[in-house]
């Protein structure tokens, strides 16, 4: 099977895909209709979603701040079921090793790192990653948001 191609032309191995921490919170917890296109299409398989151990103690870490705590209890959702979630729609792959690209957050190396490693779509909505998209599309790397402004294009290119 031939890879699928983005809008920049940049090859998408396997619809393999990094989401940070944020997106995955507006996409498990939050139910943040930007995250709408997303969640459809690794719904329906288009997109395999990849992730770390660290990536998925760093959700568990994020979901016992205070605020977040709150937010996790007005729809009655524990922790652990957001956890099990991610569990269930990520694939767990091998942390990657530094990308040549180093990311001005030290938190988001980690997902700058697996999709430059997997050559792969990244979802962030963090500025410190937002801001390497030029420098990532040499990598492989197509950098989005989860907005469906973004997505719009990402889907036309791929799907439509």
């Amino acid at each position: 099977m031939s890879p699928e191609r983005l809008a920049a032309g940049t090859p998408l191995t396997g619809h393999a895909t990094v989401l940070d921490t944020n997106v995955v919170l507006d996409l498990l917890v939050f139910g943040d209709k930007s995250t709408d296109a997303l969640k459809q299409m690794l719904a329906l398989g288009r997109l395999r979603w990849l992730a770390t151990s660290a990536m998925r103690q760093e959700l568990a870490r994020v979901l016992a701040y205070p605020q977040i705590e709150r937010r996790l209890a007005e729809p009655g959702l524990a922790a652990q079921t957001v956890l099990n979630l991610f569990d269930r729609q990520s694939q767990a792959v091998p942390a990657a090793p530094r990308a040549p690209l180093t990311c001005e957050d030290p938190d988001d190396q980690m997902f700058v790192d697996l999709a430059v490693a997997n050559r792969c779509l990244l979802i962030s909505k963090d500025q410190a990653v937002l801001k390497l998209k030029r420098h990532l599309l040499s990598y492989g790397v197509q950098v989005t948001s989860a907005e469906p402004s973004d997505w719009a294009d990402f889907l036309k290119a791929n799907h439509g």
